[in-house]
């Protein structure tokens, strides 16, 4: 089955095709932060040993206090290729993800981007690639790494015919939920939003918070409109406004913007939610004091593999699909993800080859273990048949083999002045302090702006 279901993924095309994720830390160097892999076996060679001393400046986003399973393999194979290569050091810089965005701006600003850095598809990467900021990685694309990739990822990262970014993740996001919160108050999981609305009624009613959330970086709530907005209008109007070839203000957007004000006047989520962060959201889930999370598949880990977790919650962790919406033109089977985070290489830095020769390194390398050991869908094919998986990542695998499409997180399709836009429109929106018009309203205004940009 979970065979049947990769190959269902890798035919698919992912249209227009999460990042995500957060806590503050810096971290500089690379210290290994697990056992060897089958890479540190690589024989060095005396002409690699003798070679020219070069560093490679490495920027990424997923600091160890929230992505500690996907840090400890992203560490040790920056360890091995300095061990295969004796006369590389990959020094790195760590931020949670807004800072990660936000320095990348100022480091683009000035043309000082480190050597290879984290990048997102799409709308993201584009003014990147305008500045002539980003190096094309065609030819590290059609080297070693030829027809490894999920078909539909890399494309992602491509604009005009080339390709910029080399992804490394491939995300989905579901409905996650406490088994035991659930039996405790009589709860199934609901197939329809009726029996949805029903469901965080209930939790409410018995002095249970119905669903965690971190809104303070935004992009989370942007998940809650995203689905709302596809089960109400299906998956076009949506995609036509970000592309202007529809509005903003087509009545099922706005409705879903009226159902995201709905869930907050049921008080569906934990109190504070505007001022939390990604990790104090995701801690209400964690610590069994919220029933539902709605968050990337790069979660996994937190609920299968991390052994800092009790396996008592673990255990306790299902998920479900974004229930349909009675009267809506959306499909249950229709997912919001699309590929992650993916390598950059500077396009002015001065070990650019050097630099290419390790973002395909790792990809090959994160390709070989971020399943097993790191419990992340990579964007490169993974033979399931071979590696024992959590049935959790087993349950979800199986459902991409019904995934009917996969829309990509709003704010990544957006240029980035109307991201910013659209994520305080998403916290304005969920604080109450816009109406569903003004919000599209606004979206109408920066996306136009942004197309005559």
């Amino acid at each position: 089955m979970v065979k049947k279901a990769f190959t269902g993924l890798m035919a698919m095309t992912l249209g227009v095709v999460a990042l995500t994720g957060c806590g503050v830390s810096k971290d500089s160097g690379s210290t290994s932060e697990a056992s060897k892999s089958p890479a540190a076996s690589t024989v060095v060679s005396p002409a690699a040993s003798k070679a020219d001393k070069v560093t490679i400046n490495f920027m990424h986003s997923w600091p160890a206090g929230s992505f500690k399973q996907q840090n400890a393999v992203l560490t040790r194979i920056i360890d091995d290729y300095q061990k295969a290569n004796p006369n590389v050091t990959v020094k790195t810089e760590v931020l949670e993800n807004e800072q990660y965005k936000s320095k990348l701006k100022v480091l683009s600003a000035s043309n000082q981007l480190p050597d290879v850095g984290f990048t997102f598809a799409a709308g993201f990467l584009e003014p990147y690639v305008k500045g002539d900021l980003f190096e094309p990685l065609d030819d590290v694309l059609n080297n070693k790494l030829k027809d490894k990739f999920v078909s539909g990822t890399t494309e992602a990262y491509a604009v005009n015919g080339k390709t910029y970014g080399l992804p490394v993740e491939l995300n989905i996001v579901p409905v996650y939920y406490n088994k035991a919160i659930f039996a405790k108050n009589n709860l199934q999981v609901p197939k329809s939003y009726d029996e949805f609305l029903n469901v965080v009624k209930t939790l409410s009613n018995n002095n249970v918070v119905p669903i965690a959330l971190g809104n303070k970086d935004r992009w989370t709530g942007s998940l809650w409109y995203m689905y709302m907005a596809n089960r109400v209008g299906g998956n076009d109007p949506l995609k036509k406004a970000i592309a202007r070839t529809g509005s903003f203000e087509e009545p099922s957007l706005i409705q879903a913007a009226k159902d995201v004000q709905g869930l907050v006047d049921l008080n569906a989520f934990n109190k504070g939610f505007n001022g939390l962060s990604y990790d104090e959201g995701k801690s209400e889930f964690m610590n069994g004091k919220a029933a539902m999370y709605l968050m990337g598949t790069w979660e996994l880990p937190s609920f299968t593999t991390n052994p800092d977790v009790p396996k008592e919650f673990k255990d306790n962790v299902g998920f479900f699909k974004f229930p349909a919406v009675n009267g809506g033109k959306g499909d249950i089977n229709s997912w919001v993800g699309g590929p992650g985070a993916g390598l950059f290489v500077a396009k002015n830095s001065t070990v650019k080859a050097e630099a290419k020769k390790f973002v395909e390194y790792f990809v090959d390398q994160w390709g070989k273990v971020a399943v097993t050991e790191a419990g992340v869908i990579p964007a490169t094919k993974v033979d399931t048949g071979t590696v024992k998986l959590p049935q959790l990542y087993i349950d979800l695998l199986n459902e991409l083999n019904n995934a009917s499409n996969i829309t990509l997180f709003a704010d990544v399709q957006m240029k980035p002045s109307a991201a910013e836009t659209h994520l305080n429109m998403i916290q304005a929106l969920f604080g109450k302090a816009v109406s569903p018009e003004e919000f599209a309203k606004k979206h109408e205004e920066a996306l136009d702006k942004a197309a005559k940009e």
